[in-house]
Formats: structure tokens, sequence, C-alpha cells
């Protein structure tokens, strides 16, 4: 026994050491009871180990000061070792790197050497004799063959299709099929997630990651398979059927709905073959292409609310690393059907940034978080498990997306809409908090559930900023006592709901975080909204309001990324079923584009009247500054009873108008200045610059007019600006440029529009008025130009919902800049419109 106990020890490098000259050695049982005392109280100050090291009899003859040195070189081994494991993990995570990034080397030679032979090609063509020639030689040296017609009803036919399918998908993964290009703002480094790239020039939108994952490969392709877990746009994937390819893999057809972004277009789905197998090398791959014909999936009755749109070859290619670990490869290409959307949106569906963000580096994040919370690195708050925290978000997001769809299936439907609202309210009498959850305090006498949304273009304003500021400054935006009628549907106490008691809002909000995701894309975060009652005779109950909330999308160097404010009631007791009913905001970015003039026939002010000099900006600086839009969806959702539909849907109206002018206020507000040229400065009611404008319009009225255009004691600064934006009649302002875009509105000019100060900027002067106007228009310049004011009768113009408007008059007039005689912009004044 003593030679195995000499052994065990000498193998650790320690059964005895130097103290004074001479040997200290242990016995078995003397090294099992330090280990003990080791296990139990690691830390050398601790007085519980002194204790055990008294009550132990088997240590009562070993000094104190032998006993300590052996536990410091306990201390050094237990060190030791796990330096030289997490060395060891570090080294194989390098080297599997650096695997990764000579492949990709090599393919990006293949890919320089592909460049270079077409460049060669093109020379040699351009250079031949014959023009015709030439032309027949491109044509066939370029054009793809076309493939056979395959019957995709049986299972050699499909097998066809999934080999082919395969070899596409490789030779985007690994080849120069597609010509990638580094996704801005994504530089590949230590502590990057992994290598992405997007599509240069090709049939749709793609984008390409790879990266290394601690996970197996069969743990990977079953997270993967599971799209709607991590891919946030999915509404379901279903397989519609199943059958073995005979090589060991599979074969799918997958029937794939996704959610639409805003309020503004329909959703996708996706028919689709998906097949599973395994290389000769040990990878695994999953790759999925759309199949043609209509395979309207298991549910045909939804597919009339969705737009078909086509996945080419993409997928996911597994390779298993020494060691443990996978190097994973990961392709989206999808054409989303661009041309089916208004073109102020279709930047949205041709973008491979886009697609990027919400698929594939969404994809290998996931993994990687799910790795990270294997591998005990992520630690949660509140001690909530990773799975329940990643299951509320996923229930914010799905609820959220779920409102702003609409979809009839989950029992939404229109209420009383009007093409011309702004405001889209739809009511789901099917759906109740009380179906929301199995939660045993929700309330299943509610009559359902009502949903308010909108969505709206928004310029100069960066998304993850405006987020931000929606986030920490909540009360500039919303409404306390809405908030409590939310919450007070989560009670079970009688007089909680509908009715409440007073309650004032202090202002003060506590955010607690609960969890984020890696790089922080995402945060999971309790909100605390401080309230107290008003009645005195419970002034101490708590009027607090929780809400649950995600963040995401606040980094500004993030190109593509969409940022998100959702949240939802939330009782204080916080159980993991508890019901949800998501309200928030999305803003997405839209891809800068040239201001390019699509009007055959524009008012070339500049041309007509005393401008001044130029200010030295040419069209394709402004194109260059205008580059900053953004698509804002805002969709509230509330509770409400039986017979009560009508009253709640009024309020939600008027809410979501009250926080769609607020947001636009706040954009107004933090957009940066100078950005537009061409437009003139950003204004809002209570800027600097509108009380400039309002000195200079009023001012300008008098001086061509002879008239007041406001009341004699209307004073000035503030209260001109206050009686400016009052005024009955319609006043708008546009810019005297060669494309004249209105820039200022007072509130009768913004409801006569349809619209609002952010919005006002997209509507150019010919466009409110009809074919009579413009004429009239066009023959009063040369009197605005000599005397610097006409009147115009009586006529029709239109709104920017389309609406026709009537005014008995209008009034033109030159806006000076001051005191001096350059022309700053051109006011309107419609007198008595109304709507017809």
């Amino acid at each position: 026994m003593a030679m195995v106990v000499q052994h065990q020890y000498r193998e650790n490098s320690i059964d005895k050491h130097l103290d004074a000259g001479k040997y200290v050695r242990y016995t078995s049982e003397q090294v099992e009871a330090l280990e003990r005392v080791y296990a139990e109280c690691p830390k050398p100050s601790s007085l519980r180990r002194q204790q055990l090291i008294r009550e132990c009899p088997i240590l009562a003859n070993i000094e104190p000061k032998q006993i300590k040195v052996w536990f410091q070189n306990r201390r050094c081994r237990e060190k030791q070792r796990k330096e030289a494991s997490r060395l060891q993990s570090v080294n194989r995570k390098l080297n599997a790197m650096n695997k990764l990034l000579m492949e990709e080397n090599d393919r990006l030679q293949k890919q320089v050497s592909h460049l270079v032979c077409e460049n060669g090609f093109m020379k040699h063509q351009l250079q031949s004799a014959s023009a015709a020639t030439t032309d027949g030689s491109c044509e066939s040296a370029v054009t793809t063959p076309q493939h056979s017609l395959r019957d995709a009803n049986n299972p050699a036919g499909l097998l066809s299709i999934a080999e082919e399918t395969l070899a596409e998908f490789l030779s985007k993964a690994t080849g120069t099929a597609v010509d990638w290009v580094q996704m801005p703002g994504m530089k590949p480094g230590p502590d990057s997630v992994g290598i992405f790239a997007i599509s240069q020039s090709c049939s749709g939108v793609a984008a390409r990651a790879c990266g290394l994952v601690s996970l197996d490969p069969t743990k990977i392709v079953e997270i993967l398979k599971d799209r709607p877990a991590w891919f946030r746009d999915c509404r379901s994937l279903e397989v519609f059927t199943m059958f073995p390819a005979g090589n060991g893999g599979t074969i799918e057809l997958v029937y794939t709905q996704t959610y639409a972004p805003t309020t503004l277009a329909p959703a996708r789905d996706f028919w689709t073959l998906r097949y599973t197998t395994s290389l000769d090398n040990g990878s695994l791959v999953v790759c999925e292409r759309s199949l043609s014909g209509s395979g309207s999936g298991p549910h045909p009755a939804a597919v009339s609310q969705f737009s078909r749109a086509e996945m080419l070859p993409s997928g996911y290619l597994i390779r298993p690393c020494e060691g443990g670990g996978s190097i994973i490869h990961i392709v989206d290409h999808v054409n989303l059907e661009a041309w089916s959307v208004p073109e102020v949106l279709r930047p949205l569906y041709q973008s491979s940034k886009v697609v990027a963000q919400k698929m594939t580096i969404a994809a290998l994040r996931y993994i990687r978080q799910i790795a990270q919370e294997t591998s005990g690195e992520v630690v949660y708050g509140l001690g909530r498990q990773p799975a329940v925290l990643r299951t509320f978000s996923q229930r914010l997001s799905r609820g959220f997306q779920d409102a702003v769809n609409g979809f009839n299936d989950d029992g939404w439907s229109l209420m009383n809409c009007d093409e011309t609202e702004d405001v889209i309210v739809s009511i789901n009498s099917t759906k109740s908090l009380g179906a929301l959850s199995s939660h045993s305090n929700s309330l299943p006498l509610l009559g359902g559930v009502l949903c308010a949304k909108a969505s709206m273009l928004l310029r100069n304003v960066p998304p993850a900023v405006l987020v931000r500021f929606l986030r920490e400054h909540r009360s500039e935006w919303a409404d306390f006592n809405i908030d409590a009628y939310s919450a007070a549907a989560l009670k079970t106490s009688p007089y909680t709901y509908p009715g409440m008691r007073p309650t004032k809002f202090t202002g003060g909000q506590i955010i607690m975080p609960l969890g984020h995701t890696i790089e922080h894309q995402e945060m999971l975060e309790v909100v605390r909204l401080e309230g107290h009652p008003l009645a005195q005779e419970d002034p101490f109950m708590s009027r607090d309001i929780h809400l649950l909330q995600i963040c995401s999308g606040i980094d500004e160097n993030a190109v593509g990324a969409c940022s998100e404010l959702v949240f939802a009631p939330i009782d204080e007791m916080f159980a993991d079923d508890s019901p949800l009913l998501p309200s928030g905001f999305r803003i997405i970015p839209l891809e800068a584009k040239p201001d390019v003039l699509t009007t055959n026939q524009t008012l070339d002010l500049t041309s007509s009247l005393e401008v001044g000099p130029a200010n030295g900006h040419s069209s394709t600086d402004a194109s260059s500054s205008q580059n900053m839009r953004s698509v804002l969806t805002i969709a509230f959702q509330f509770p409400f009873e039986t017979n009560m539909e009508d009253n709640i849907a009024a309020m939600a109206r008027q809410y979501v108008r009250s926080v769609i002018s607020s947001v636009q206020r706040v954009a107004m507000a933090i957009s940066p200045s100078g950005l537009s040229p061409t437009v003139g400065p950003k204004l809002s009611a209570s800027s600097p610059e509108a009380l400039t404008l309002s000195q200079w319009i009023c001012q300008s009225y008098s001086y061509h007019i002879g008239n007041q255009l406001l009341s004699s004691d209307h004073g000035s600064g503030d209260a001109m600006l206050k009686q400016l934006w009052q005024h009955q009649d319609a006043i708008l302002c546009c810019s005297t440029k060669s494309l004249p875009v209105f820039i200022f509105a007072n509130q009768a000019g913004l409801d006569m529009l349809e619209t609002t100060l952010v919005a006002l900027q997209d509507i150019t002067l010919d466009k409110i008025f009809d074919e009579s106007g413009r004429k009239t228009l066009f023959s009063e310049l040369s009197k605005i130009m000599q005397q610097g004011f006409t009147y115009l009768p009586g006529g029709i113009c239109m709104s920017a919902m389309g609406r026709h408007i009537s005014y008995e008059q209008a009034i033109a007039w030159k806006v000076l800049a001051g005191e001096e005689n350059a022309v700053h912009c051109l006011a309107f004044s419609f007198v008595n419109w109304s709507f017809v």
C-alpha cells in the first residue's frame, strides 16, 4: 500500500516536501484527510479549515507549517492543471481557426484566378474582329446549360435534385460559385464570432459565414434544422414528407412561413427540398433549395396571405475538429421577389447585408450562444436558467411579430379599416390572456386582444440611437395610464380591471438586466415603472408597473442590423409561464439610393426666383448626404372585455398616433444637423430653427401682402411659433431647389396632407396639386417672382394618403431670410380646406 501511495503522489509531483533539512512523508490516510479538508475549504484563511484540521485526529501529529505548505503545493498543482487544460483548449481552437483561415485564403486565391481568367477572356472578346462573333462567343461562354426537367413527384427525381443542390451549395460554401466580399463592419479577428461575407453580384441576395463552434456536428445539425428557434422571422416550419435517400441521408419536403418585417408588404413563404447527408471526410451537410410548383403545404387556406419566395441552393457544412468542436460553413441565398413590394421597401428585400444579419450571422451567433451556455460560461440574473430566459425572448419576439402581421389563421381581422387610415387596427376575439399561457392567474373572461399598428419612413436618424433613446427615456413617449391599463389585466383583484384607481407616475424607471446574447446584440431585462397612488385610503399600496423587455440592434456599427424594443407587462411574481402581450418598435435601415427625379415635370423654382448665391452642393453631394433612411414599425396590443372593443379601438388609435408624434419629435431632436442641404434645416415645433422660420414667415407675409398673418398681439419667439402652429389655415413651406420639397408645416398643414414632420420631407410640391392646380401654379410663378406673392384660386389637391382636399383659396409668398434679400423658401397658406 505504501508503494502504491508513493507512486501515486510522485505522479502528482508532490508526496513529500523538505522542511528544515528533513523529508516529510504522508500516509494515504493523511492524504485523504487533507484532500477532504481542501475540497470543503479551499481558501487558506478559512476558519472552517482550521476547525476541520483540529477535529481530525490523523492530522494531529503533523506540524501546522507542514500542513500549510501541503495546501500551497496543492493549490499550485490545481492551477497548473487548469492552466494546462486551458492552453490545450486554446491551442486546439487556434489550430482549427488557422486551418479555417488557410482554407479561406485558398478560396480567395481561386476566386482571384477565376476573375483574372474572366478578365482575360473579356479582353480577348473585345479585341475580336467581328462584333457579331464576339457576341455569339460571349453568349456561348457565359451561358450555363439549362437543368434537365426532372420529375419531382418520385424519389428518384428528388434524389437527383438533392445531389445537384449539394454540389451547388458546396461550390458556394467553399468554392467560387458566388463572388463573395467581406461583410462591412465585420472584420475577422481573435474576438470575432466568425468570418462573414455577402454577395457582390448574383441572382438574388446571398450571405456566407464560417466559424469555429465548441459543439459536436450532430448537435449543430439538430439546432440549425430547428429554424424557428433561432431565426426570429420564421413563423413556422413543417416537414411535409420525409424518406431516406439510400446513401445514409434523408430528403425532406419542407414548407416554411416567414413574418413580414413591416405592415407595408405581405409575408413570404418557401416550398423547399432539404437534403441531409454526410461526406466521405466525415462532414455533415444540410442543403436546401426551392422546388418548382405551388406546393401550398399543410395549410392551403393560410397561403393567400403569403407571397412565394425562392430559396436558391443554401445550407450548412459542418466539419468535426480534432480535439472537439466543429468548423461550420453557412450559406443563405434567397430571392425575396422584391418587385412585389412598394418601391420604398425594395432595398430591404434586395440587401445581402440584411440577409446576413437576420439569417446567417444570427445562426452562427445562436450556436455560439448555446455552446457557451452548455460550457457554463454564461451567467444570468435572478437565478433563471438560460433556456427559460431564451424562451421569454422568443415569446416576446414572436408575439410582436404576430401583432405586426395579423394573420387570419391566428384569428386576426381588420376592424373598420379605411384605406386612408394611418393607423391600422385589428382585432382577435379568439385570443385572450387565458390563451397565452397556462398561468393560473390569467383572466379567461376577457373578450380578446386588439392591436393598433403603423409603419412610416424616417430619414437621417440612426436606428440604434433612436432605440437606445426610447429605451432609456420611456417617459418621453409612453403614457403611464396605458401601461397601467395593460398591467391591470394580469391581476386577479376585481377592482383593478378594467377600472383603475388614480395613480401618479413619478417618471422614474429602473432597468434590471436578466441576460444578454454574446456581443450584447440582444438584452433581456425587467423594467420597473415607479408610480404612487393619489387616493388617501391606500397611500402605502405599490402602484409600480413591471415590464419584461428585449432590446436589440443598439450597435451603431452593425451594418444592416434591425433595431427593436419590445416589451410586455408582467406580474411582479414573474412566473416562467406568465402571459405576455408584447408591444414595441422595430426600426429597419434601408440602403442608400441616389435622388433621381422620376417625374417628367417638376417645378424649377431655382430658375424663376431670386434665391441668391448657390450653396455649392451638387446633386451627388445631396444624394450622399441623404443616405440614412429607415422604416419604423409600431405595434401596440391592448386587452379588452366583451362589448368594449369600440372604445378600446378609439383609445388605441389615438394612443398610437400620440406615440408616433412623440417618436417623430424625438427623432427630429436626435437627428444630426446639416445632413440634408437640399431640404433645409430639420424643423420641429420646439427647435430653434422653427422659431427663426416662424419669424421669417410672418415678416415676409406682412412685407409682401401688407397684412398680418397672425393677430397683432402675437408677441415674438415661442408665442409667435405657437400661434403659427395652431393657425386654422394650413401653412406649408417648400424649398426653392430644382425639386421643391416641403420642409415645414403647421399642425393644420400636417393634418391636411395627412403626414408628419419627418415624412413631410418626402413630399414634393407638384405631388399635392392636380393637373389644373399645377398649370395655375406654373402661370403664377412670374407674378411671385415680380411682386413676391400671388393668390391662387380654389381647387383640389391631394394628401399623402391619396385623399382629395378642396380649398377655397391659397396664398403663396416668398419667405426672405431675415434682413437679407435672399429667398429662403416658398410659403403657402390654404384657406378653408376640407376633405372631399
